[in-house]
């Protein structure tokens, strides 16, 4: 038996390096994050914007959820909230206080996203997972301020029910997203590269190269279902760990990479390498480690002395002074410890049950779908998630927007398009005329039916920004045109239809 046990363990164990590495690039894809976020401080986060507290509220909030970005509506707050965000994540990417700056940038991180879901896309729930399950894995062990002056760990290797659920969750991102495509131009038709690459809200320079070709589509198609379905079985193989685990990393990044190159996902092609670092075999880490540890070794400690040391004094004085008093007070036996480290991975295996049966909730019979009353722990921890990117099918409908404004002299300007006069000819690139991704996903959003609310908020929002400029000239009103185009069978497209979504006046004070 404990042979058995010992080759069943061998896919779950990481090496501690991995995991360092996969922290430092979950920090720099927050920071990233934080950077994009930040440019619309005033519209996606203030009362002023799109989504005004009593709003969001009213029609988006759950009564399990949290969020500090709740507690005001001026932008002034959010920005504050966001330097502290940024702050905790430059500690988590150096390493400093690793535990402590985990959570405080998954609560954060989960406090923004709660701010406004209208904006989020697969990759947040990935982040926002990646630091759940941070908790308890030790990614600042090594590589890390927090390890300075201590010795190097007897081995590398680590195992735990943290690395299970790491690897779990990494498998079941990709095995929910393929079985969630459950239609024949994913199976059969093979149509399903197409359908998406015929979506100029998302079609990139990369995709136009290839799109014309429908064989090699039906091809990449089959190759993208196929490897999200089976490449995920190879992280459970006990037998040459280090060769699947390298085979699915080396696969899994040139699949992302691909994609960034063809469909504009914002950050999403990021945070899933990102992802998968930490499964990176030693070997792999021993080839790096020779080539780039001797650089952060020259470079690290300039950039901590820089980023660091002007708030470290401080937390350090407030740490030893809790460290003094709890080691005054608890002085638990060996076998006490024993006992809560058993407590806490028993906790992680019951967290990884709730998330399998979650996922396994949008693809199983009805009847085992989990009851309402078992949920608030999925929206309280935020470990509720959903991996349909592009599923069951591939949005048909297209389009781009015309922000057409009257002014008081008659003439019509597109918003859209910095002012220029209005035209409905399709723009050479559809996907420039967002400014990020989270427009994008917020435009996408606004087409909805069930989100007729947004559409008067985000027009006034476009009145109201024209008119605090004194060099554009007075609007009398303000249409928001959709110019829908659906994508057909066989290179053809359905001829835009204009359909105006919302017209708003301005008011007295605009």
């Amino acid at each position: 038996m404990p042979a058995l046990y010992s080759v069943l363990r061998r896919p779950f164990e990481v090496d501690l390096r991995a995991l360092a590495l996969l922290r430092a690039a979950v920090a720099f894809v927050i920071l990233l994050d934080i950077g994009i976020r930040s440019t619309d401080l005033e519209v996606f986060y203030s009362n002023m914007g799109v989504l005004p507290l009593p709003v969001l509220l009213e029609r988006n909030w759950n009564t399990y959820q949290f969020s500090l970005h709740t507690s005001s509506g001026l932008w002034q707050v959010q920005a504050v909230l966001f330097g502290l965000a940024a702050l905790a994540a430059v500690a988590l990417l150096l390493g400093y206080r690793t535990r402590l700056m985990t959570v405080i940038s998954w609560a954060l991180l989960v406090s923004v996203q709660n701010r406004n879901p209208l904006i989020l896309q697969g990759g947040d729930d990935l982040l926002r997972m990646l630091l759940f399950w941070g908790f308890f894995l030790p990614w600042g062990r090594v590589y890390s301020l927090d390890s300075r002056g201590k010795p190097l760990p007897e081995t590398m290797r680590y195992n735990s029910a943290a690395t299970f659920a790491y690897i779990v969750q990494i498998a079941l991102v990709y095995w929910c997203t393929a079985l969630l495509k459950n239609s024949p131009e994913w199976h059969g038709e093979g149509t399903a590269l197409y359908y998406a690459l015929s979506l100029d809200q998302v079609l990139l320079p990369g995709g136009r190269l290839i799109y014309p070709y429908p064989g090699l589509l039906q091809v990449l198609t089959w190759f993208a279902f196929f490897t999200e379905l089976c490449l995920p079985f190879v992280l459970f193989i006990p037998w040459r760990v280090p060769f699947w685990r390298l085979l699915f990393v080396v696969i899994m990044y040139g699949f992302h990479f691909g994609i960034s190159l063809t469909l504009y996902v914002g950050l999403f092609f990021l945070i899933n390498m990102a992802s998968v670092l930490g499964l990176l075999p030693s070997s792999a880490m021993d080839w790096l480690e020779r080539r780039l540890v001797p650089a952060y070794q020259r470079i690290g400690p300039k950039v901590a002395a820089r980023v660091v040391q002007p708030f470290a004094g401080h937390l350090a004085t407030i740490r030893n002074a809790v460290r003094l008093r709890v080691e005054s007070s608890v002085n638990l036996p060996s076998g006490a410890w024993n006992l809560l480290r058993s407590v806490r991975e028993g906790v992680v295996l019951a967290l990884v049950a709730y998330v399998c049966w979650w996922n396994l909730d949008s693809i199983v019979r009805p009847e085992w779908t989990m009851s309402q009353p078992m949920r608030w722990v999925g929206y309280l921890f935020r470990t509720d998630q959903h991996w349909g990117m592009f599923a069951p099918s591939v949005f048909k409908d297209d389009g781009w927007y015309i922000l057409d404004g009257t002014t008081t002299t008659g003439q019509h300007l597109d918003l859209n398009q910095g002012g220029r006069p209005t035209t409905y000819r399709k723009p050479a690139s559809v996907v420039s005329l967002f400014r990020n991704d989270r427009w994008r996903k917020y435009s996408e959003n606004y087409l909805f039916v069930d989100n007729l609310y947004l559409r008067g908020y985000y027009c006034n929002y476009l009145l109201r920004v024209w008119h605090e400029d004194p060099s554009h000239p007075p609007l009398k009103q303000l249409d928001v045109i959709y110019m829908k185009e659906v994508s057909l069978p066989d290179y053809k497209v359905a001829g835009p239809n204009r359909e105006v979504l919302c017209s708003c006046v301005p008011t007295p004070a605009q």
